[in-house]
């Protein structure tokens, strides 16, 4: 379905934007790949990709907290590919904290990577979406961008923030073939959240799974983690044919999180 086309997807050497890569490029999708990871494992990463699907994949190290280095890998994916059609933007970091105990430098580095970064890449590639008049956007907000929680203000105002931006790019490219959607993940089985079970079952003494229904069971109904999988499901259809008349939504894919 995506022959042809290239996806930049931020953040995307492990977790929820690994797993939307792979989505994009079991469809045939040209990837540009990013994230802070060792060299080898950026290696392993690119040829599993190109290995398993047939594509090509390279890797840009753009720092998301720097506008420069955001336009920059916009620049060098469409050297490569020819174009960008697909602009993934799912690179986010994390800090809790009361308001009143949050730093002001965690502050200004989650709302640098998590909501301003969008923006610099959305402003990047627009003009060439424009042109060819297609494109997809896909911002992956969170559950918290629906909902909120306490000791994450930083996090909350971003998620929160990126959902009215993709509203507002969405009614500026309404009469476009680009659309501009937001993805809503509750509780995702990754990396940093099988540490936060581990670290709730050393504390409680309790086994893996018995932890992690405890984590879940206050705010995700389901009782079951939302598989990076699934997410890649989601963002394909977002970028198919099917989905021409979706844009500006922000979809929950949270095991009921947000109506709980």
């Amino acid at each position: 379905m995506l022959q042809g086309k290239c996806a930049i997807v931020t953040g995307s050497t492990s977790g929820i934007g690994l797993g939307i890569a792979r989505a994009l490029a079991g469809e045939g999708a040209d990837l540009v790949i990013n994230g802070f990871a060792e060299a080898d494992a950026i290696a392993a990463i690119r040829t599993a990709i190109e290995g398993d699907f047939g594509v090509g994949c390279v890797y840009h190290g753009a720092d998301m907290a720097k506008p420069d280095e955001v336009s920059n890998m916009v620049d060098a994916a469409t050297r490569t590919f020819g174009k960008v059609d697909i602009l993934v933007n799912n690179a986010g970091i994390q800090h809790t904290a009361p308001v009143e105990e949050f730093p002001p430098d965690r502050w200004d580095a989650i709302i640098a990577v998590n909501l301003s970064a969008l923006f610099h890449g959305i402003r990047a590639v627009l003009p060439q979406m424009k042109e060819r008049n297609w494109g997809r956007i896909i911002n992956i907000s969170s559950a918290h961008g629906l909902v909120a929680s306490i000791h994450k203000v930083a996090y909350v105002a971003a998620k929160h923030g990126v959902i009215g931006m993709t509203k507002v790019v969405a009614l500026e490219t309404a009469e476009t073939g680009i659309t501009c959607n937001a993805i809503c993940p509750g509780w995702v089985r990754t990396p940093l959240a099988e540490w936060q079970i581990e670290a709730l079952a050393e504390s409680k003494g309790l086994s893996f799974d018995e932890a992690a229904r405890e984590m879940l069971a206050p705010r995700q109904p389901s009782k079951e983690f939302v598989t990076t999988e699934q997410i890649g499901k989601l963002a394909v259809f977002l970028c198919s044919d099917g989905a021409d008349q979706i844009t500006g939504a922000s979809l929950p894919i949270d095991g009921g999180f947000v109506v709980h």
